[in-house]
């Protein structure tokens, strides 16, 4: 059960407000001054403070600076109640941290829309987010709403683009976020040699393009169709005012954007110490994860061999002459350019 304190002097007041939290379902704890307010609040920890601002012995503004500088209770939701409404108070009380305010008089429902809005934004910066393309449209749903990237990708100009045909280029300045409506998409990288490695591989229904937007940098990375797609392009404008509303939204894109590199230099990793069998078992796992739409018992793509080759960081020749042990050890079968997984737990199990 949410346990939630509430620090209030005056008597009806509190024994209001304390009923009101309990019939919605809340436990209630509930101190008559400030200084009894953050013992309650350091022995029990609640999951939300709401707190007067003017009470005798410590104020409202004193339990606040109390409870930020101790590490246990610092990340506490804080809502202030009072009855002061000059600008000068608001500003003071969220300059100091505070995450809300209800003035007095207030609704129930003005009380609990408060505790219910604080209470869902901490369980969404609690919440754990995959660093891909999946992972950004599941965040900007639940702090935007449950359709707010599809939205942007509404009734935009979509642009076709052949197989193998450029999206944008590394080195360039990003000026859109791209949405695939149809097709497949892979964002690479080409070392001085001219070598190409896959860096990402992206499908219908993902944005991709934003690591850029995000980092107010140049495109590290170039984007290619795998394949003939369809592709709406939204402003980048329009998704950083999506982001700017959103300001908890944009401080896990920072932290996605954190794990991203942790994953590259994973991929980094494999491809300097794995063999040559294992990198083209990964690549083959890696496409399976990311495309297989059904839960089919062998998953099977048609990809040029040179893509393969990309993703596994190998020659196009060594990838085929891998590509032809595997078929002779029956763990894929290869069949008018379409290459079938029949046996995923060996190519998982793959040793060096």
């Amino acid at each position: 059960m949410t346990h939630l304190l509430l620090i209030e002097d005056n008597d009806e007041i509190r024994e209001n407000t304390a009923e009101i939290l309990e019939l919605a379902g809340y436990k209630v704890s509930t101190a008559p001054n400030g200084k009894i307010g953050v013992e309650l609040a350091l022995k029990e920890k609640p999951d939300l403070i709401i707190c007067d601002i003017m009470m005798p012995v410590l104020d409202g503004y004193g339990v606040l600076h109390l409870v930020n500088r101790n590490p246990e209770l610092k990340t506490i939701p804080f809502i202030f109640l009072t009855a002061k409404t000059e600008r000068s108070d608001f500003r003071k009380g969220m300059e100091m941290g505070a995450d809300d305010y209800i003035t007095k008089p207030f609704s129930d429902i003005e009380l609990l829309n408060a505790v219910e809005s604080r209470l869902k934004k901490v369980n969404l910066l609690a919440k754990k987010y995959t660093s891909d393309a999946e992972g950004l449209q599941l965040m900007i749903s639940d702090f935007g709403g449950p359709n707010s990237l599809q939205q942007l990708a509404e009734g935009r100009h979509i642009n076709h683009y052949k197989k193998k045909q450029a999206i944008y280029t590394e080195g360039n300045h990003p000026g859109r976020l791209y949405y695939i409506q149809k097709g497949k998409v892979k964002t690479y990288k080409i070392n001085d040699l001219g070598k190409e490695l896959t860096v990402g591989l992206f499908n219908e229904g993902d944005f991709f393009g934003y690591n850029a937007l995000l980092e107010e940098t140049v495109y590290k990375e170039s984007a290619e169709a795998i394949e003939e797609a369809e592709i709406a392009v939204i402003p980048r404008e329009e998704f950083e005012n999506l982001l700017r509303y959103h300001w908890d939204a944009t401080q896990k894109f920072i932290k996605l954007l954190a794990k991203n590199v942790t994953e590259r230099e994973t991929q980094l990793l494999g491809l300097a110490y794995n063999s040559l069998r294992k990198r083209v078992a990964d690549a083959l796992l890696v496409l399976q994860q990311k495309y297989q739409t059904q839960q089919k018992e062998n998953f099977s793509i048609h990809i040029a061999r040179e893509d393969l080759a990309n993703i596994a960081g190998t020659a196009t020749e060594s990838l085929i002459r891998t590509l032809s042990d595997f078929k002779n050890e029956n763990l894929v079968e290869i069949k008018n350019g379409h290459i079938t997984i029949i046996n995923q737990k060996k190519l998982a199990a793959m040793l060096n």
